[in-house]
């Protein structure tokens, strides 16, 4: 039995002649750009978020840089973040002319380590961007009291974290925008790229609006240089069809997390997931394999040391991939959320972070492994999962001993 990471064959298998009819009759409107379609999504996807404006452009990554633009970040400011996830995080602020800035995350949420950021604040510190990893809510409400108190402005990154809930308030209605990716293995997720900027201001709205069609408040008329990022109406035809069924689909993640919680709770050199907040959505269940005792020995010979590891000044992750490796030999395929952190990835090599400037967040990407998680993943092949790993896990522990 083979396992994939995640799989839309049996979403499309439930949506198909509702997906085919919402794709048809966009194509025989012969509107693609605007229009209805895309109006119609906006307003659904605001009322969702519980927003008043929804902005859909091309991709996630153009949700954060059009919002830290909206909001009039550039050159010379500073936004705080984690370098614990992916690359567009931090990608989005250089595009702007900021510069970002790395604080660790907590070993046991992933999250940005809201104790230290204040320590990280400088006078040139204009934002923080929370990224609500894997699905899991940061604090909003600590972090709102931090932001205020320093008159911080919040940008939230819900790339992985569509349907997810602070405090029973969804995630891109806390921080003074919230930025959303569509990219098909999202919680949400369309039939390729797509993004959408949400916000309570009526003028940062409009702002926004302005930069995704070429900074042109009106036609042929270009009061800035934007971007050309809209989300077409496709991909929002494909998304209005699936928006119902996310409560749904992200409870049904919740389940699945559970069962994994449950059934591979105990064993010896696996660390599960925290619980965490009832609204986490689990877009990932990622757990840790950290290094056995005998990994200097190279454990007995079973473990291949990562390449990576010496060339990136990171912590050793022979453990973690072996176990993805025996895994994927057994026809559970996995995923690894990241193995290499942003702060020492050559794109920011100027920043001058060194190899165990952030500790935690480096010995996290040489653990970390996503185990297969996604709405359909039938009962059958999770606990395909759950044998493979415990029979695994089993005999790292006797390796180790």
């Amino acid at each position: 039995m083979q396992v994939p990471p995640f799989d839309l064959t049996e979403q499309l298998h439930q949506l198909g002649e509702a997906l085919e009819d919402a794709v048809l009759q966009v194509l025989r409107s012969g509107q693609y750009i605007g229009g209805a379609t895309i109006a119609s999504f906006e307003q659904q996807f605001a009322e969702a978020v519980g927003t008043a404006h929804a902005i859909g452009c091309n991709s996630g990554t153009d949700a954060l840089v059009l919002a830290l633009r909206g909001l009039g970040i550039g050159e010379g400011d500073e936004v705080i973040t984690s370098s614990f996830s992916f690359f567009a995080t931090a990608e989005a602020i250089s595009a702007v002319g900021a510069k970002p800035v790395f604080v660790d995350v907590e070993e046991s949420t992933y999250l940005i380590d809201l104790g230290r950021i204040e320590a990280a604040i400088t006078p040139a510190t204009k934002a923080v961007m929370p990224v609500h990893l894997f699905g899991r809510p940061v604090d909003m409400e600590r972090l709102g009291a931090i932001a205020a108190a320093h008159d911080l402005l919040v940008i939230e990154d819900c790339a992985q974290a569509t349907g997810t809930s602070w405090a029973g308030r969804p995630v891109g209605s806390w921080g003074d925008a919230g930025c959303f990716s569509f990219f098909p293995t999202k919680n949400l997720g369309g039939a390729g790229d797509g993004g959408a900027v949400t916000c309570r201001d009526q003028k940062l709205a409009a702002r926004i609006r302005e930069l995704a069609v070429h900074g042109m408040p009106r036609r042929y008329l270009h009061t800035s240089l934007g971007y050309n990022s809209r989300l077409d109406a496709m991909q929002a035809a494909v998304l209005s069809v699936k928006l119902p069924h996310l409560p749904e689909w992200v409870e049904r993640r919740r389940q699945l997390a559970s069962t994994y919680s449950t059934e591979l709770a105990g064993l010896q050199g696996l660390v599960l997931p925290e619980a965490g907040p009832s609204g986490h959505s689990w877009n990932q269940f990622v757990v840790r394999i950290p290094r056995c005792p005998s990994a200097q020995a190279g454990c007995g010979g079973v473990c291949v040391p990562s390449s990576d590891s010496a060339t990136y000044g990171l912590p050793e992750s022979c453990c973690r991939d072996w176990l993805k490796q025996a895994l994927a030999e057994a026809g559970v395929n996995t995923i690894i959320y990241y193995p290499i952190p942003i702060h020492r990835q050559p794109a920011y090599a100027d920043l001058g972070y060194r190899p165990g400037s952030l500790p935690i967040t480096e010995r996290l990407t040489a653990e970390v492994l996503s185990l297969p998680i996604f709405p359909e993943l039938s009962a059958a092949k999770q606990q395909r999962v759950v044998e493979v790993v415990r029979q695994l896990a089993g005999t790292k522990a006797a390796l180790a001993i």
